[in-house]
């Protein structure tokens, strides 16, 4: 089906690799510091979320569409289509002459940074030998922890310097090194015969997926909009998988995700990402709302994540070779709890320090069981299956944040409810909805208590969530040839 790229070639797609893998990471830290500006120049601040919205839910729809075109079509066509689209939408969104028109452009982004992420993964499980994926993946993923310090210096130095479009330009350079280096360094040959595209498959799936998106974000809405949005995703989702039954070449392999392994490792990724939006949804509102400190203290508690997720995944070969892929799956799995645990112990006393301790281990627990799930994932299939049995478990991971940022901001909305009943709940919404409400929250004792004890309740919630994903780590399974350290083999 395919020729491996000559080993000393592969530093040099990993290179590329990482700069389109930038180019996707940073765009919602630099995004994100710009946009005050963006709204004060085109107005529309109505439409200010659907801006993010849009990029994500075009990002997440198209992933396991992208995955599958990999395979019938090989990596670099498929990944160099993604960025040509995310670059042609980043020329538009510096262009733009409204909130509406930049929140279609960010659709198209959105349309093309799809491709990215599944690809990246699926080229390095091209490459690369079971146990040196770790490396080469630590690599990629040091590239998000990154961004996360990166981006919000460039967004304020852009904006305080240049004309805000900068922030969807600057793409433009690194993309094109990004799709030379690929052109130039990345080899494949791909078996030519007739394709049959399952469109209707991947129409109905888009719908689907968008709907139910929609639907879990937009829990503020009237009930007629969201039953209106639950029935589109009942059809369509049922028409969906009447339509994969049947094609000859379907989009999104049933077959495929029915497999235990796959099934199980992307449950356990999709409860892993549940648990992961939740800590970087929860600490902010603790450090600044409960402890009265600065956003620039709170942001630390999350780079501790950020940094503790891409060091896990360097050291995972490593852990492959001494500990076997089993036990650091497992090991991985138990380490979620165990930092959450640490969040049950924060109190309006607590250091920062504990609740980033707690992130750390939180973060590093998600990087073996991500890489490990990928690897096995990857391991598991055939070249031809491989790029959408990758894109399946990004995916997982994507539907997790979804669902997770959904179901502990409802647990936090019920436990506010519940500790601030009369005057004082509306005095709590209040003081949250205010421009600078978490820093009068910790100014107010009575605010601080009810948001510091509706917090410890999501933590429970946090708690749950990772030890339904260590549960589910241990029930992946592992041949044999994998479940021992590879000295012993």
């Amino acid at each position: 089906m395919r020729s491996r790229t000559p080993r000393t070639r592969r530093p040099l797609v990993v290179a590329s690799l990482m700069l389109a893998t930038f180019m996707a990471a940073i765009e919602a830290t630099i995004v994100a510091t710009a946009m005050p500006r963006i709204v004060g120049e085109l107005g529309g601040f109505a439409f200010y979320s659907w801006v993010f919205a849009a990029f994500l839910l075009a990002q997440a729809t198209t992933t396991v569409i992208y995955g599958k075109l990999a395979d019938m079509f090989g990596r670099k066509p498929s990944l160099i289509l993604g960025i040509s689209l995310f670059l042609f939408g980043s020329l538009l969104c510096g262009l733009a002459w409204s909130m509406p028109s930049l929140i279609f452009f960010r659709l198209l982004q959105g349309l093309g940074a799809g491709a990215i992420q599944p690809i990246t993964s699926t080229v390095v499980g091209d490459l690369y030998k079971l146990e040196e994926r770790g490396k080469a993946q630590g690599l990629i993923s040091s590239v998000w922890a990154t961004s996360a310090v990166v981006g919000p210096l460039a967004g304020g130095i852009i904006v305080d310097n240049l004309s805000w479009a900068w922030i969807f330009w600057i793409n433009i350079p690194i993309g094109f090194i990004a799709i030379a280096g690929f052109t130039l360094f990345l080899k494949e040959t791909v078996e030519h015969k007739k394709r049959n595209i399952d469109y209707l498959g991947a129409a109905l799936f888009s719908i689907a997926i968008v709907s139910l998106l929609t639907l879990l974000t937009e829990t503020k809405g009237a009930i007629s909009t969201l039953l209106g949005l639950g029935l589109v995703f009942l059809v369509s989702a049922f028409l969906f998988l009447r339509q994969e039954a049947r094609a000859a070449e379907p989009m999104i392999s049933l077959r495929l995700w029915s497999r235990r392994l796959v099934a199980s490792c992307n449950m356990a990724t999709l409860l892993a990402g549940m648990t992961l939006i939740g800590l970087t949804t929860v600490l902010p509102l603790y450090v600044q709302g409960v402890l009265g400190r600065s956003p620039v203290v709170a942001g630390f508690t999350l780079t501790a994540l950020v940094v503790g997720w891409p060091l896990a995944v360097s050291l995972s070969g490593r852990f492959f070779r001494r500990f076997s892929i089993r036990n650091s799956l497992r090991g991985g799995g138990l380490l979620f709890p165990l930092g959450a645990t640490l969040l049950l112990l924060l109190t309006p006393q607590s250091s920062p320090m504990l609740a980033a301790v707690g992130s750390f281990v939180m973060g590093f627990g998600m990087g073996l069981l991500s890489i490990t799930s990928i690897v096995l994932i990857q391991d598991s299939v055939e070249w031809s299956m491989r790029g959408s049995a990758t894109a399946s478990n990004i995916f997982a991971r994507s539907l997790g944040n979804t669902l997770g940022a959904t179901v502990l901001g409802a647990i936090l909305n019920i436990g506010i409810a519940r500790f601030a009943t009369g005057s004082t709940a509306s005095r709590v919404h209040d003081v949250l909805e205010s421009p600078s409400g978490l820093m009068q929250a910790a100014g107010d004792p009575l605010v601080q208590d009810v948001l510091a004890r509706a917090l410890h309740l999501t933590y429970w919630g946090v708690l749950t969530l990772a030890l339904l994903a260590s549960a589910m780590s241990w029930l992946i399974p592992i041949e044999r040839r994998l479940s021992e350290p590879a000295t012993r083999r």
